[in-house]
């Protein structure tokens, strides 16, 4: 989840985007009418109430009450049997936490009346979350260091910085999760044997590129900045954040070859006050009229597929997941990384200083 001017990425986690957004919490007067979702806000949340809140609520009559909120805080919530919230709107890395902390209740796909779950692909369901957008980690580049195309074209290339000379940044742990998918891709690995990681070689690879790396950031914001001013001319980044800085101006360009593709999903709470009006409100934030606007206004990919008979050529080229840039991406596996991100963590801390 940053989304160029939005969020993720992962503005996710505390090892992510997503949740970076701060707790406040206003308690609404409770009414039948109302679905109480965590939203993380900005420019994502504008675009939600355009295309949905307000959609949904002109259908439906109910209210919808946003409210930010921290994973840290949501599971918080959980623990203390005190749930306040409807829906969590959230990267599928923080959906699975507060899964695996049985947060969540199934997904009632078979009750949907708004959306036809078979227009979602199954990569992008599970039974108690589902993917309602698509954002991905992608190789920028700087278009005056590499004119014409003369980019590197993947990560094998990107590691080879006597061929394609310049500054490069990669992600810090801080940031969500350490590029440690593409240092094995870059070391041969194909996209379909990524997971489970080999924690060992990734290292050994992330060791051959580090030398060139001026920065790990930390932070979309961050990452975007370098690439725009020309800190670095090549790096891993949310294409929504590449998208923001391209849209003003900056000389920045994607290389889609072995992206990593990554979801921003919903889950409802099983404990919800209103969770009849959640379960509806997903439904109908599954269908194509409901998706369509983030495609068009913050370079997210949607995950019912019908939408992209909804755009013009120009504007699938430069979407995640779209049917080209999909068959040059894989899927991040947050489940891996949920079991592992303490041990990559403590072999990180000591890597980063060496």
């Amino acid at each position: 989840m940053d989304q160029g001017s939005v969020t993720r990425r992962r503005a996710l986690i505390a090892g992510a985007t997503l949740f970076a957004a701060p707790y406040v919490w206003t308690r609404p007067a409770r009414a039948a009418g109302q679905v109480v979702i965590r939203n993380p806000g900005g420019a994502w949340s504008d675009t939600q109430k355009k295309y949905i809140y307000d959609p949904f609520t002109k259908e439906t009559g109910i209210e919808v009450v946003i409210v930010p909120s921290t994973l840290t805080k949501m599971l918080a919530m959980v623990k203390s049997g005190n749930t306040e919230l409807d829906v969590a709107d959230a990267g599928l890395d923080g959906l699975v936490e507060l899964d695996k902390a049985g947060a969540l209740a199934p997904i009632e796909y078979g009750a949907w009346k708004y959306a036809d779950a078979n227009d979602v692909p199954e990569e992008y369901r599970t039974a108690r979350t589902v993917g309602m957008a698509l954002y991905a980690t992608v190789l920028g580049y700087n278009k005056n260091t590499f004119p014409n195309n003369s980019q590197p074209k993947g990560w094998a290339e990107f590691w080879d910085a006597q061929k394609f000379p310049g500054a490069r940044m990669l992600e810090d742990m801080a940031g969500g999760t350490p590029n440690l998918e593409f240092a094995l891709i870059a070391d041969g690995v194909p996209m379909d044997k990524i997971f489970p990681i080999d924690i060992d070689r990734a290292f050994k690879s992330m060791s051959r590129v580090k030398p060139y790396i001026k920065k790990f950031w930390d932070t979309g914001a961050l990452s975007a900045q370098m690439l725009a001013d020309r800190d670095v001319v090549l790096g891993s980044i949310w294409n929504g954040r590449l998208f923001a800085v391209a849209s003003k101006g900056a000389p920045v360009a994607v290389d889609w070859n072995e992206n990593m593709l990554q979801v921003q999903g919903y889950g409802v709470f099983k404990n919800a006050p209103n969770i009849k009006n959640a379960q509806l409100y997903v439904d109908y934030a599954m269908t194509a009229k409901a998706q369509v606007g983030m495609p068009k206004e913050l370079n997210y990919g949607p995950t019912n597929k019908k939408v992209f008979d909804m755009l013009t050529a120009a504007e699938k080229a430069d979407l995640p997941g779209s049917p080209e840039n999909m068959k040059k991406a894989f899927i991040q596996d947050v489940n891996w990384w949920s079991d592992n991100r303490a041990k990559v963590n403590a072999i990180w801390s000591k890597w980063i200083l060496s």
